[in-house]
């Protein structure tokens, strides 16, 4: 359980913005800068700039406010999605969408994509978003509002990542929780049968509270259905997945489970999904000796980050004469009568498993430029992290470009926390350069943040 964090005053969180626009605008033109986080859940990992100067933002990770009857909360960008969390149960509420990973910031939610459970009833977590504070490129501090005079960058914002400007505070809907949630695990022979369920649990207007699917093999897919409930069924277990059993698992085991609402919320972090193995978290024998508070995402990202910068696992794989392999870590969006197309092909020629299946539709219909999702339509994010061996004479990023001409295909789009294999050509086709370009021009017109292409391309800063 996290520690409450106190929260912050309006005046507080002036002086803070004050100080950072003075900062941003004394560093000398043509210097690029970047945010002082001290987390990230980005699957970049090169070096980006040694010259860069890098803004502190450790005074801009708390609450404001949580306004129990209007049912919003007033946050600063740089907050975890664990304290904001922590901050809006206190008054039986949470986000509309809350990401899987306790560390995810609110502001790099919104300036990337998140998703979860609720995205098919909620959509993406900017879409809850009534106004933010944006830092821009050019200095200025705007509070960008979906109809206001800023409303190209409101809208332009969601998957910017930061080439735009920065979310210093948002004001964001919340949603009233029960106690618990009962999950119900599905299990499905094929992925046919099982995106017909997803589709009849989506209509508009009906459904559950949540949704998601995790698929082991083509032949074992699961629907877990969860509903907010006032207390467990008489005589049912309320789980914990904190400690020594592992929530994945349980889907093979548990047709019908409970969680404390916090539990549910977080269900997938403890783990990082199943991502937890690589570290021998889930041994048996090991787990035990593993403490509790590093069983969580942002510890294990820190270990992946640490063997991509000294190449640990390529060292050992060289040293016992395994292939060496290519990383392939991705969420990406189909639509969901492609969804077997696309696992079709996922299964023969990448084989990572288990893969999660999250369903998700656009809330508004206004749709967003710089992901340009179809409004009204039903898509599915369908998540891997792994990676895969590579063949003699395989082009090192074989996989993960063959996924990115597949999803392209089937009208899909292809999330841009790890990096991008694309051209240049095709990236601006796919992510709506025109849109990208009028909007930079105007909010950072000397160009002193990165532009999108060159940060999340293959060459790019991270």
């Amino acid at each position: 359980m996290s520690t409450m964090v106190a929260p912050v005053s309006p005046a507080q969180h002036a002086d803070v913005v004050a100080d950072l626009v003075r900062r941003y605008r004394s560093v000398p033109p043509g210097t690029p800068v970047r945010l002082g986080k001290r987390t990230s859940n980005l699957f970049r990992f090169g070096a980006g700039s040694a010259d860069a100067c890098r803004l502190d933002t450790t005074g801009l990770t708390g609450v404001i406010a949580v306004d129990p009857v209007a049912r919003t909360a007033e946050v600063q960008g740089m907050t975890t999605y664990e304290d904001l969390v922590d901050a809006t149960l206190a008054h039986g509420l949470m986000p509309l969408v809350v990401p899987q990973l306790k560390t995810i910031t609110l502001g790099g939610a919104v300036a990337g994509l998140g998703i979860e459970s609720t995205s098919f009833r909620h959509g993406l977590p900017h879409e809850s978003v009534l106004e933010m504070d944006i830092l821009t490129g050019s200095g200025e501090l705007v509070t960008a509002t979906p109809d206001g005079e800023h409303a190209d960058l409101f809208a332009a914002f969601p998957n910017s990542y930061g080439t735009l400007g920065y979310a210093l505070r948002l004001v964001i809907e919340l949603q009233p929780v029960a106690p618990y949630v009962k999950l119900t695990h599905r299990r499905f022979p094929d992925a046919a049968t099982a995106t017909a369920e997803i589709e009849r649990l989506c209509a508009p207007g009906a459904g559950p509270d949540f949704l998601d699917g995790t698929v082991f093999d083509p032949r074992e897919q699961y629907l877990t259905i969860g509903e907010f409930v006032d207390a467990p069924m008489p005589g049912a277990q309320v789980s914990d997945y904190t400690g020594q059993q592992i929530f994945y698992r349980s889907l093979r085991l548990r047709p019908v489970d409970h969680l404390r609402v916090r539990d549910y919320i977080w269900r997938w972090d403890t783990d990082w999904f199943w991502c937890s193995r690589a570290f021998g978290v889930q041994n048996p024998l090991l787990r035990p000796l593993w403490p509790r508070r590093y069983r969580r995402s942002d510890v294990y990202r820190r270990l992946v980050a640490l063997d991509r910068r000294f190449g640990g696992s390529d060292r050992i794989r060289a040293l016992t004469g395994a292939p060496s392999e290519e990383p392939v870590v991705q969420d990406v969006e189909i639509p969901v009568d492609r969804l077997p197309d696309f696992l079709e092909v996922f299964h023969r020629d990448v084989g990572i498993s288990p893969v999660w299946l999250c369903p998700l539709r656009l809330r508004s219909d206004r749709g967003w430029p710089l992901y340009p999702m179809r409004p009204g339509e039903l898509y599915v994010n369908v998540g891997f992290w792994s990676s895969v061996p590579r063949r003699p004479g395989q082009p090192p990023d074989a996989h993960n470009r063959l996924i990115e001409e597949l999803v392209a295909a089937l009208g899909g789009h292809k999330s841009l926390y790890s990096t991008v294999h694309y051209d240049e050509a095709e990236f601006w086709e796919h992510y709506n350069g025109a849109a990208y370009a009028a909007v930079k021009g105007r909010y950072d017109p000397a160009g002193r943040l990165p532009g999108l292409f060159s940060k999340v391309g293959e060459a790019g800063e991270r």
